[in-house]
């Protein structure tokens, strides 16, 4: 009774809402209904409120929204006879009710996601035993022994604990090869990093073939290893002491959980913060997925695999097979399979490790291509919407996940639509002024301000617009290919070891360029065409605004392939930890002021050091967390500053010893709370008004830097000069 009560409420209340949408109305009532909803939502924004005032908020801006789906379906395309306009009008129109299916579904995940779980400490002496997971292709070593280090560093009982380097690069294929360089690297690799392995004890394993690249690399770690639970980092992804310890006592609570993932946190700044310089002040792209998504995603126990940070049981895996590997982003493809199979999974909104991203734009472009094919690739051959055993939620979930990598389709459209009108006179979108401002911009508006209450303090105005724009020029054949040949794409190693030393052009650049000269040239047909044809100035002007916001979408973008020469390829992480500094056969009184990947900075009390020269060896002495015993670390003198009795020295790191690297580890990694509040010291909502203003200033900046690289950065040949990122 209660079931069948609830189902009619819900048609009753479905019916009432298809009344309201349809309603016939003048544009007059449109006009005010739009301006009350939007002041309300703003009152609401301003009041900061939440919980059932929040979603009443986002339901009247469905409401705008769904009476704008309605409107356009019914009241704008051109007739069918008119191919000319009706063809790009109706890709306009499928492209828009993309953008709405896609709202719709972040409503569905985010619009309440779960709060932060507590922390679930491990209970003692109920410990699982671990095994940790490194999966490596060509990584650097002496990135490899950091990462090594710190996950031998984590506070865990020693005899529950085994490390292993799974070396994809070092494997028999590959030292067999024909190919007498290719050979003799991997022999190389295979005997540095097994003498690696030995001086950290930690295991080392290879396997006879490159098979299913990273999730064959991993079923070859689970064949040799019998850990209960098995803890996955990438190369470049570092462990706090702590990470363990947070996220394994979950697996006491749910015999039936089989993933406890964690956020990524990174030391340095992808390609687009590093040339806009954001990194410091606004959230990072990759915190709107892991500080809210994930949450929403949690909720309806959908939250995924990342391919990092997480750790997983082992029975759950053996269950379906190990780690799944018929796309190219295998851990994604992994939670699918195990959530159809009867397994939950639990998210940790906590950073516990931290990593590296692309430095160079061509690598970042590099990395999210292999994204949206995998993500292709699962749509087709997983398909969610019909995979046997996801409940209705998970479905809806994972169907968001999927269908965002869609997003270079309706970008492309909504970058060249405006085009079609300005230089063709197609009428693609049949409205007028007033009809456009009771609709329309009603709709955007709402539209913005629904994204900044469901991703206000995490994705700041238009910062969504410009990824997918600055993606979507690479992503689309990208994503073409893997939809008309989804076995085609084939798993390729992200370059996280590279830096930008010069400023530079990416060497992908020509093509923004060339889309911001075609736009550039549509303004100034806008405003040739208002001047000659002053009675279709309205559509004019509303048709020239929309491509001017794609003008400021790419020139800002300019500055994004603009890159930024920079000496130093990591951020620097603020700590203060006394210890002391040796040169020659003295030691001096110091304190450690922040440190990075590579080195550190040191403040060192001392009249009579004076100012060693560039290239100096000292030493650092300091105690190690949860040591009792300082220890020494060697470094290189790169730089000096006097200041009265404190001298400051910008240090390099030198290891030389296997215990070096759990050294440098310990100073960047052991501290997981340092990265936690780095988030938040740039989590702040500027609202949209301010955070509109600021773009827009930032795009104005950008494009004109953007335009200086260009026309600097010339060859006798006219033509613009590019260089390769260079390597660490």
């Amino acid at each position: 009774m209660r079931k069948t009560s609830i189902i009619l409420f819900w048609g009753i209340a479905s019916l009432c809402v298809i009344a309201l949408v349809t309603l016939p109305i003048n544009l007059q009532t449109q006009l005010i209904a739009s301006i009350a909803v939007v002041t309300f939502m703003a009152v609401l924004k301003i009041l900061k409120a939440e919980g059932t005032w929040r979603l009443t908020a986002l339901a009247f801006g469905t409401a705008i929204v769904m009476r704008y789906v309605y409107w356009r379906t019914t009241s704008t395309l051109p007739p069918v006879n008119q191919l000319e306009n009706f063809v790009p009008a109706f890709l306009l129109y499928l492209a828009e009710m993309y953008s709405v299916m896609m709202l719709a579904l972040s409503l569905f995940v985010v619009a309440m996601p779960l709060p932060s779980r507590p922390s679930r400490a491990a209970t003692a002496g109920k410990y699982p035993s671990v095994d940790v997971y490194v999966p490596t292709y060509n990584e650097d070593s002496h990135l490899l022994a950091n990462t090594l280090a710190a996950a031998k560093a984590m506070d865990y009982p020693a005899d529950k604990l085994t490390v292993w380097l799974l070396d994809d690069g070092g494997t028999l294929q590959k030292r067999s090869s024909a190919n007498l360089l290719e050979s003799q690297t991997a022999q190389s690799r295979h005997q540095e990093l097994q003498t690696l392995c030995t001086d950290l004890d930690v295991k080392y394993l290879s396997r006879d073939r490159n098979e299913h690249a990273k999730a064959g690399n991993l079923n070859n770690g689970m064949q040799h290893s019998q850990g209960e639970l098995i803890a996955v980092f990438d190369a470049d992804h570092a462990p706090a002491r702590d990470f363990l310890l947070e996220t394994v006592g979950y697996f006491e609570d749910d015999p039936k959980l089989f993933l406890v993932q964690t956020p990524h946190f990174f030391l340095n700044p992808d390609p687009v913060e590093r040339n806009l310089r954001t990194f410091e002040k606004m959230p990072s792209e990759n915190e709107m997925f892991y500080g809210i998504i994930q949450r929403g995603l949690d909720k309806w126990n959908a939250s995924f695999f990342c391919g990092s940070a997480a750790v997983l049981r082992r029975q759950a895996l053996d269950q379906t097979g190990g780690f799944s590997g018929v796309s190219i982003t295998e851990d994604c493809e992994t939670a699918i399979d195990l959530h159809a199979s009867g397994w939950n999974s639990v998210y940790v909104d906590r950073p516990l490790i931290a990593g590296l991203q692309p430095a160079t734009f061509a690598s970042f472009i590099g990395q999210r291509s292999r994204w949206a094919q995998g993500m292709m690739q699962i749509l087709r051959f997983k398909f969610p919407p019909l995979k046997r055993g996801l409940s209705i939620p998970q479905r809806l979930c994972y169907m968001s996940s999927t269908l965002f990598w869609l997003f270079p389709f309706p970008r492309t459209i909504f970058l060249f639509a405006p085009l079609c009108y300005l230089f063709f006179d197609l009428e693609i979108f049949t409205a007028s002024g007033g009809e456009f401002l009771g609709y329309t911009l009603a709709y955007m508006l709402v539209n913005l301000m629904m994204q900044n209450y469901l991703y206000g303090s995490f994705r700041w105005p238009w910062i969504s617009e410009l990824y997918e724009y600055v993606q979507t020029v690479h992503l689309l054949p990208a994503v073409v290919s893997a939809i008309v040949n989804p076995r085609k794409p084939s798993f390729k190693v992200t370059a996280k070891d590279e830096s930008v030393l010069v400023s530079r052009l990416s060497e992908i650049s020509r093509p923004f360029f060339i889309i911001f000269a075609v736009l550039l040239l549509a303004l100034l047909v806008t405003i040739y065409r208002v001047y000659t044809e002053p009675y279709k100035a309205d559509v004019t002007l509303v048709v020239g605004g929309w491509n001017l916001l794609n003008l400021v979408l790419a020139g800002c973008a300019l500055g994004v392939v603009s890159e930024r020469g920079e000496l130093s390829a990591t951020r620097r992480v603020k700590v203060t930890r006394r210890c002391e500094f040796g040169l020659g056969e003295q030691w001096y009184p110091a304190t450690i002021d922040d440190v990075s990947v590579y080195g550190a900075r040191i403040n060192v009390y001392a009249k009579t050091i004076g100012s060693p020269a560039v290239d100096t060896r000292g030493l650092i002495r300091f105690t190690p967390h949860g040591r009792d015993t300082a220890e020494i670390l060697p470094v290189a003198v790169r730089n000096t500053q006097v200041d009265g009795d404190i001298v400051t020295m910008g240090c390099q790191y030198l290891p030389e010893a296997a215990r070096d690297h759990s050294l440098v580890a310990d100073l960047i990694f052991a501290n997981s709370q340092q990265w936690t509040e780095f988030q938040l010291s740039r989590r702040g909502n500027p609202g949209l008004f301010r955070g509109t203003l600021w773009f827009f200033g930032l795009a104005f900046y950008q494009t004109s830097r953007g335009l200086a690289y260009f026309f600097s950065n010339r060859g006798a040949d006219g033509k613009p000069r590019v260089a390769a990122g260079a390597k660490k």
